[in-house]
């Protein structure tokens, strides 16, 4: 719904939700819950025959003073805040039942999530011994269901909902399944690889709660994508400390615990690590959202600064990229990577703010990107009219042209934006709207090459 300004509806509310969440004492859980008063204000409002920008305005104000809640939230809750990485505010979520229901909930899955990686053994299939392939191509299998279970649970989605759901991954897991792929084959690794992002839309779905269509949802779950990015790093590195001790224990009584690492800690843990990232995501939003901004300002220098001088190499050396395989690949993640620090910063930005130097970094970072992006499309082309088409070459060609457009648009709109030409707005959009074509290329790969590429 447009209002009568011009600004949709949806992406008012947002940037309410944006400055609600800036207050960093109030909790997600808060902010949820002062958007349902808001929504139902605003449904009185216009059912008594106001437009959608004077229920809004209205509804706002009635709303009160956030910063004299935010004030009074913390002075009750500072003498706890060193429980906020530890357990869920009971008192501020206003239901200490259901905090510890969602704990039992998110813990039991995180188990499940470990118990799946290991019931292949069953079957004769192990990790340890020629089964790797099989769990490369079944990792996303063996968590995400697990993952859109707790949020099926946490959003109280509907039976037909769930099922669509269910289906998507049936689906997946016989794509991942069915093909008689070569041993080591090229196939078989771009699967592995790209069936994650394929299903990480339908977690989106299922996190967004049916509301996918609404850009303020989508760049929640970029948050939220981005939020479980650093706690899932976190814990992984604690987890790296927790099997090396582990090692270093039975070492000491002259036992090799390598059995106990690869085969228990590290595929149960990296599972189940994923669920609980998820559940202290959903807990406590307020601490991560404190850190995140600050590590995208900290990256996108970095980033810069080492794109440029990449560049500036090429030229002075006149060097062209050596395109192999695991160059491909490290090139397409220095991309990603670019793009997710764009995308990210997009979502930990005011929309009102006017331009600053921040937002003219990130520009120079997109050109950056675009010239590196161009420099690696050249190069795999130039490969591929010399030595032919490969599943690794035409899966790496179209990922850089899906960045390469993403990319090209969002400088266009940052200079809009810089000139006052287009509202920021017009950015985020842009950015959230572009993530299906991700998952929809990554299914692509999953499906279609195989066959293509004769199972290679």
């Amino acid at each position: 719904m447009t209002t009568p300004s011009g600004v949709p509806l949806d992406d008012q509310i947002a940037q309410w939700r944006g400055y609600l969440h800036r207050r960093r004492a109030i909790d997600g859980r808060d902010v949820e819950e002062l958007e349902g008063h808001l929504r139902d204000q605003m449904a009185a409002l216009t059912t008594a025959g106001l437009a959608g920008d004077e229920a809004f305005l209205i509804a706002v104000k009635r709303m009160g003073s956030l910063d004299a809640l935010a004030r009074e939230f913390a002075r009750e809750h500072s003498e706890r805040l060193w429980k906020q990485l530890v357990i869920a505010d009971d008192e501020a979520s206003g239901s200490r039942s259901l905090a510890r229901s969602e704990t039992f909930v998110a813990v039991g899955l995180a188990i499940a999530a470990g118990v799946a990686i290991k019931v292949p053994e069953l079957f004769g299939v192990h990790i340890r011994a020629g089964g790797m392939p099989f769990y490369a191509r079944n990792a996303s299998l063996f968590v995400l269901p697990m993952l859109v279970t707790y949020f099926a649970w946490k959003r109280g989605l509907n039976a037909a909902a769930c099922a669509g759901l269910a289906a998507a991954f049936a689906i997946a897991a016989v794509f991942a399944n069915i093909y008689p792929f070569a041993t080591r084959g090229s196939t078989q690794g771009l699967t592995a690889l790209h069936l994650p992002i394929a299903l990480w839309l339908v977690v989106g779905f299922a996190y967004t709660a049916g509301r996918w269509r609404a850009g303020s949802a989508r760049m929640n779950f970029v948050r939220f994508s981005g939020e479980l990015f650093i706690y899932y790093v976190l814990i992984a590195l604690g987890g790296v400390v927790l099997t090396a001790f582990t090692m270093m224990m039975f070492r000491s009584i002259g036992m090799n615990a390598e059995w106990l690492a690869s085969g228990w800690l590290v595929p149960c843990g990296a599972g189940g690590a994923v669920i609980i990232g998820s559940w202290l995501v959903e807990a406590k939003q307020s601490v991560i959202e404190s850190m995140a901004p600050v590590l995208t300002r900290l990256f996108t220098p970095l980033f810069t600064i080492i794109l440029l001088a990449f560049l500036a190499t090429v030229a002075w050396t006149g060097s062209a990229i050596d395109i192999k395989r695991e160059v491909l690949i490290s090139f397409d993640l220095l991309l990603v990577a670019v793009v997710g620090l764009v995308l990210y910063a997009v979502s930990a930005r005011d929309p009102q703010a006017p331009p600053d130097f921040f937002d003219r970094l990130q520009l120079l970072l997109v050109i950056s990107a675009l010239a590196v992006d161009a420099l690696t499309l050249t190069a795999i082309a130039s490969r591929i009219n010399e030595f032919g088409f490969t599943p690794n070459r035409v899966a790496a060609l179209g990922e850089n042209i899906i960045l390469l457009v993403n990319l090209l648009w969002s400088g266009w709109l940052y200079i809009q934006f810089l000139r006052g030409r287009k509202p920021f707005a017009a950015l985020e959009r842009w950015q959230t709207s572009y993530l299906p074509i991700y998952s929809a290329w990554a299914a692509i790969v999953v499906i279609v090459f195989p066959p293509l590429f004769a199972f290679a």
